[in-house]
């Protein structure tokens, strides 16, 4: 099991060239599955996934992305988009006051969440990039967001025409410190 989990972790690739093929539905929601156990705050289990496949909608999307994001094409070239919203003013709340430092945690279960995505789509044989750099009140307006909630990330997912290689990565010993900082 460790070798298989981390082969996909190491594996996993930010993918921003897609297949013109349809993601299978059985597919779609094993990736889906994955969030459904995805570690939250208090299993609030916060996120409302939008599954965006409408090229009309996509190409509303598209519009709220600048034309030198790298991404800018990857949203209406794969044939699914997740956007991953929160409802705000629960994780991270107890009896509806803020209990952390950070406020709400919604951004943390979410992150947790978008590694789910994109590792069980690895392992399924899809690829996916994440984006954050986009205008997500103009995007949440596009799908309708309703209030008390926050759109935090667009995912195109598909069957990726072209995989990149792996960047390189800090060492271990970069990056760890032992008892104190």
């Amino acid at each position: 099991m460790k070798d298989s989990i981390m082969k996909v972790i190491r594996e996993r690739r930010s993918v921003r060239n897609f297949e013109d093929k349809p993601v299978p539905d059985d597919l779609l929601n094993t990736v889906l599955e994955a969030v459904q156990w995805t570690p939250s705050w208090a299993n609030t289990q916060c996120w409302e996934i939008v599954v965006i496949k409408d090229p009309g909608v996509k190409e509303k999307i598209q519009a709220s992305f600048s034309k030198t994001n790298p991404a800018f094409k990857s949203i209406t070239a794969a044939p699914v988009v997740l956007a991953l919203c929160a409802r705000t003013n629960e994780s991270g709340y107890y009896k509806n006051a803020v209990t952390t430092k950070f406020g709400d945690w919604f951004m943390f279960d979410l992150g947790l969440a978008t590694q789910s995505i994109g590792l069980a789509a690895h392992a399924s044989g899809l690829g996916t990039v994440i984006t954050g750099l986009f205008d997500q009140d103009k995007a949440a307006a596009v799908i309708n967001m309703p209030q008390g909630h926050e759109l935090v990330t667009l995912i195109p997912l598909g069957f990726p025409s072209k995989i990149p290689s792996a960047p390189k990565r800090k060492e271990i010993s970069e990056f760890i410190r032992e008892d104190t900082f």
